[in-house]
């Protein structure tokens, strides 16, 4: 008898086809067309036919094979142990600038594992190194089609990406890219850059190379290296000064120019933190097109400014009653933030907001982004601070869809702590207002 990947079955749910026919939670489902099953995308594939047979093993250790005559895209119902229906595949590379090697002792065990899994570029966005990829895993992208990929090149000089990625086969980044776009499959690339490594004549080699595959490569951003205080016996890598990130700046604003011209694409842009770092401009709202790389830090702060202007035209020409409030956000953002509160204030005399600039003593003070400060830091920073009515904080500093900051601190021991209500502010302009003014967003139920 053919092996069967066996998927244990979590959950059914109600008025499903899995329900009607017997399946139950604890089942095991082990085929379908007689096919064994890799993962969701597998899954997926399989159950887009009007007709399928599927092979369960009941808890009792009996095997039921039900055919099923269903709508195309119609789904059995069924939920597994995890959305991939297999393993995470781990990073096998020891990447100089790896962030996670960079965390302290005692967080939580989920927080150390490293994953390079191209499934999980295409379902979540991930950035993958393609050196964790063996031809089956080629095959099966090529096969499904996933697209579109993000992908961590880092630098297209072989020898170069071969030190920062530790793994000697790491050097054929432009050959494996290549394959994927020959696929008809999009790309986004990213460029984490790290001082005297990849930058000044590398980063320039780097971004010629990848435009060279446009419009395969849709995008491609160049974001700084994160550097805590946790780098014991690793690479000695340096932040970024002002100069540093103006000559970076310098390189890919002469790549923008180049690129519009020829292809009517800005195809690479720098992370906001660039420009704060070489206390730059941001560039206006129209200067990032779809903001492709946003979730990269790219564009972030240009799209809450138009957002913000956009909505303050919108806005009542007084307030109803007096809002003392107060702000926690990253020491880098401070300034941004400061001049928005700055422009409510020039609306609402009644308005006060005092703003606290975060310093990340947990990762250490080179870390000054608002999405990786602490519960801990804030508390430690604000326990004696006049806060006003209410405590507003970053949403991008806490877990997707959760209250829980990276220290496992929850907002609301924040509240019982500081003793004040804590709201978590999304990252729009509107979103940014609304949560000073306390205004609350018409939902459609």
């Amino acid at each position: 008898m053919e092996k069967y990947k066996e998927h244990k079955i979590t959950k059914v749910l109600p008025g499903s086809i899995g329900e009607e026919l017997g399946i139950e939670e604890g089942d095991i489902l082990l085929a379908i067309n007689n096919q064994s099953i890799e993962d969701v995308f597998d899954y997926r594939y399989l159950l887009s036919d009007d007709f399928i047979t599927v092979l369960v093993r009941k808890q009792s250790s009996e095997e039921w094979e039900f055919e099923i005559e269903k709508e195309i895209n119609e789904d059995l119902g069924l939920i597994f142990e995890n959305e991939l229906m297999d393993q995470l595949k781990p990073c096998r590379n020891k990447c100089v600038f790896c962030f996670i090697d960079q965390l302290p002792p005692h967080m939580r065990k989920t927080v150390y594992f490293k994953d390079d899994d191209w499934r999980m570029s295409f379902l979540y966005g991930n950035y993958i190194t393609l050196t964790n990829m063996n031809d089956k895993d080629f095959e099966r992208l090529i096969y499904y089609r996933l697209s579109p990929m993000n992908i961590s090149v880092h630098a297209t000089d072989p020898e170069v990406r071969k030190k920062m990625l530790n793994n000697r086969f790491a050097g054929n980044i432009l050959e494996r890219i290549k394959r994927i776009i020959d696929a008809g499959i999009d790309v986004n690339c990213q460029i984490v850059l790290c001082k005297g490594l990849n930058d000044g004549e590398i980063l320039d080699k780097t971004i010629k190379d990848l435009g060279q595959f446009l419009p395969g490569i849709k995008s491609t951003s160049v974001v700084p290296v994160g550097i805590s205080k946790f780098r014991h016996e690793l690479y000695p890598l340096i932040p970024f000064e002002k100069e540093d990130a103006r000559e970076v700046i310098r390189i890919i604003h002469k790549w923008q120019d180049y690129f519009k011209k020829k292809y009517n694409n800005t195809f690479i842009y720098a992370a906001d933190e660039f420009y704060l770092t070489g206390e730059l401009e941001i560039p206006e709202f129209e200067e990032y097109e779809d903001f492709p790389q946003i979730e990269n830090g790219v564009g972030m702060l240009a799209l809450m400014k138009h957002e913000f202007e956009e909505y303050y035209e919108t806005l009542p020409e007084a307030l109803e009653e007096d809002i003392d409030v107060s702000i926690a956000t990253g020491v880098i953002t401070y300034p941004f933030i400061c001049e928005l509160v700055e422009r409510l204030k020039q609306k609402y005399s009644n308005l006060t907001v005092r703003i606290y600039p975060i310093i990340n003593y947990f990762f250490g003070e080179r870390i000054t982004v608002a999405g990786l400060i602490t519960g801990q830091d804030i508390l430690s920073q604000l326990k004696d601070k006049e806060l006003g009515s209410r405590l507003l904080l970053p949403q991008n500093a806490f877990r997707n869809n959760d209250t829980i900051l990276l220290d496992d601190m929850y907002a609301e021991d924040l509240e019982k702590k500081l003793d004040i209500p804590v709201t978590i502010v999304g990252t729009s302009g509107q979103e940014f207002i609304n949560g000073i003014l306390n205004i609350k967003e018409n939902t459609n139920e």
